[in-house]
């Protein structure tokens, strides 16, 4: 096996394109990766290794065709392939197989991108873990829903894969799996051809092990070459530390890690200013959790009426407890979520109002470490339920927010699990609150 699957998307990107690497030599050794590996991370639902060859190929006989040319790409088996089966984590949908690709999949086709397999959901999304390992302590949980696709980036059996989120479910298994989550703005990466949990949170996202990496999939499939990162900072970047009103949950492991990251970005010349949040901010938590109960009921009902029993207890006491959540409430939740996005979203310590423009990204946890705070150190056992440390940043100005990422990270890389929502500062908890780490 070499060591070609170590290469970060951009680097392998610029070496295929200069000639220097073949993309068939690069997916070769991702599958080789995956083979020596798969027993004990158990990322993958799905691979076609002899398609995902025979593609690498014609991409190197055939001209560039994108920002992803020759690229390998891991897609999470929520998301819909037409030439590979898609189960959603479920044995409802064993062996179904969708008439078209979704649109995300088919930009990355397009943008030249080797789609080689799919990897691990829970069920439908949810709670109910799949069979996936966090790589870098077995034990562990990698996090959900996305656990598939960030423990294969994680164990460099890929490079780049798509995750989705309606709660925490690209940042936390990012968190839990030591890399780059990114969660965009509502719409950014369209939605078209991914099984729906919530209409009003749903979003996809990506993972990948660099800022870069991650900015480069975001950009190849929304079509927003603004995206990519390629140059410095022009102005100063300022950054806010919002401890949310969650944070009486954190574990200590996650207090000491979030205090060490804003001690590392003040040594790295950032000016670092902390945020207090409206006290209408206080009911969002329960505002996410209201909506996505309600909507999950609504968008699972076929499923429900009609494979209650194959469903998992866990998911049918969810979906149960959506039903119960009057009309009332779940309009109260829309509305509250609607009014924090257009009220200012915090307050500079000592009771200054924050403008827009005072800050560029905004530090808050994303996920919990767990008492080892080194790379991968999740909690103990396969679930995914516990959230609410780690380090997440929200950012502005999404054109904005890749060099801002890349700046933060060069500062505080590796100083715990560490995953990242950017979203434009309009919003920031982009319907009712997604980005805020809930149970889910």
């Amino acid at each position: 096996m070499g060591s070609l699957n170590t290469l970060s998307a951009v680097e392998a990107a610029r070496q295929i394109a200069a000639k220097k690497l073949t993309s068939e030599a690069l997916v070769r050794d991702c599958l080789e990766r995956i083979a020596a590996r798969e027993d004990a991370v158990q990322a993958w639902e799905y691979l076609d290794r002899d398609a995902a060859l025979e593609q690498a190929r014609a991409a190197d006989a055939g001209p560039p065709r994108g920002l992803l040319h020759g690229l390998p790409v891991a897609v999470k088996d929520l998301i819909d392939t037409v030439d590979m089966p898609t189960a959603y984590g479920t044995p409802v949908y064993a062996g179904h197989r969708p008439a078209w690709d979704a649109a995300c999949v088919a930009l990355t086709r397009a943008a030249g991108g080797i789609v080689i397999g799919k990897t691990v959901t829970t069920e439908f999304a949810g709670m109910y873990p799949g069979k996936t390992r966090n790589p870098h302590h077995p034990g562990h949980t990698p996090g959900g829903s996305s656990s598939g696709s960030a423990a294969a980036v994680a164990d460099y059996m890929v490079p780049l894969a798509f995750g989705t989120q309606t709660a925490g479910s690209v940042i936390r298994p990012a968190a839990f799996c030591g890399v780059v989550g990114y969660k965009p703005s509502f719409g950014l990466i369209s939605r078209v051809g991914v099984k729906a949990l919530s209409d009003t949170l749903d979003t996809v996202g990506t993972i990948a092990r660099t800022v870069p990496d991650a900015a480069l999939l975001a950009a190849a499939v929304s079509g927003r070459a603004d995206l990519l990162v390629g140059r410095p900072l022009a102005v100063p970047l300022r950054v806010g530390i919002c401890r949310t009103y969650e944070w009486k949950q954190a574990q200590p492991e996650t207090v000491a890690a979030f205090e060490r990251a804003a001690e590392k970005l003040a040594a790295g010349g950032i000016p670092v200013k902390e945020i207090k949040l409206p006290p209408t901010y206080a009911s969002l938590v329960q505002a996410q959790s209201d909506i996505q109960l309600t909507e999950q009921a609504q968008s699972l009902a076929h499923e429900r009426l009609t494979h209650g029993p194959q469903l998992s207890a866990r998911l049918r006491g969810i979906l149960e407890a959506g039903l119960q959540i009057s009309s009332e409430r779940y309009d109260a939740a829309q509305t509250l979520a609607r009014n924090c996005r257009q009220r200012p979203a915090g307050r500079i310590a000592g009771g200054r109002r924050l403008r827009q423009r005072r800050t560029d990204a905004r530090r808050r946890p994303s996920a919990a470490p767990g008492p080892d705070i080194k790379r991968g150190a999740a909690p103990l056992q396969l679930t995914h339920e516990q959230t609410g440390g780690g380090v997440g940043y929200t950012v502005r100005r999404e054109r904005l927010a890749w060099r801002v990422k890349r700046n933060i990270w060069r500062c505080c890389s590796r100083t715990s699990a560490t995953a990242a929502t950017f979203t434009r500062r309009s919003v920031m908890f982009p319907r009712a609150a997604s980005s805020i780490p809930v149970s889910h």
